[in-house]
């Protein structure tokens, strides 16, 4: 117990002298989840939109194939991208392997489902309301999509809240793409199941804190904005 609690005073330690190592795999965490959300609502906002309120061949199948990525297995995904990374996959040229882009390409295939979806829902909902009155307007599918995505706004920060809280939390596949490496690709949660390996539990403990304390700052941002937002659908 004694053992235990000097841990715990040991990575509270940590994060209030903000380590050098500790701010570093943090920050790396931060950089390489923000691009990849960033990438996968570039992504997934016109995407779903397009399944919303587009009329094409194929676009049940898309609709599908959408819904069923949201719970793609971490760990195939980072097999995916391996092979596609590796030296005998199509773009070994690319030198992507073990590093932090290549974290981001598995990260954005796991989150970009997620967005695409979440807003295919709500851009439905709002075409039901403003359909008619867009048709009035003469409005064209671009701009009746453009319409719809800025009204949503609100909604679609939470879908990209969604998807950042899911790509921050993951390890399988950034582990595999990335490799862990010290000062290069190794980030909150591969670090954390590394120390925790090594039995290094004070900087295991401090990440695992830190990483709560996100996870936590994250639904917070969530309920806040799904509560204004029923409070302005209401006003």
């Amino acid at each position: 117990m004694q053992d235990l609690w000097g841990s715990f005073q040991a990575a509270f330690a940590l994060i209030v002298q903000m380590d050098a190592d500790l701010a570093e795999i943090v920050l790396l965490s931060l950089q390489v989840t923000t691009a990849a959300v960033l990438i996968a609502c570039l992504l997934g906002f016109p995407l779903g939109a397009l399944l919303a309120v587009g009329r094409f061949p194929g676009r049940a199948i898309l609709s599908v194939l959408t819904n069923a990525t949201m719970g793609l297995p971490p760990v195939v995904v980072g097999l995916l991208v391996y092979l596609m990374l590796s030296q005998s996959g199509p773009f070994a040229v690319l030198n992507l392997l073990y590093t932090p882009t290549a974290m981001i390409i598995a990260q954005v295939i796991l989150v970009t489902p997620i967005v695409a979806a979440l807003t295919a829902q709500v851009v439905e909902d709002l075409n039901v309301e403003y359909d008619d009155l867009l048709r009035v307007m003469g409005a064209s599918r671009l701009q009746t999509v453009t319409t719809l995505l800025w009204d949503a706004r609100a909604s679609l920060m939470t879908a990209a809240l969604a998807g950042f809280g899911r790509a921050f939390a993951e390890v399988g596949a950034v582990m595999i793409v990335g490799g862990n490496i010290n000062h290069v690709t190794r980030v909150m949660t591969t670090a954390i199941a590394l120390e925790t390996s090594k039995g290094a539990l004070a900087l295991a403990l401090a990440l695992g804190i830190v990483l709560l304390m996100i996870s936590i700052l994250i639904n917070a941002s969530l309920m806040a904005l799904r509560s204004s937002t029923r409070t302005t659908a209401h006003a």
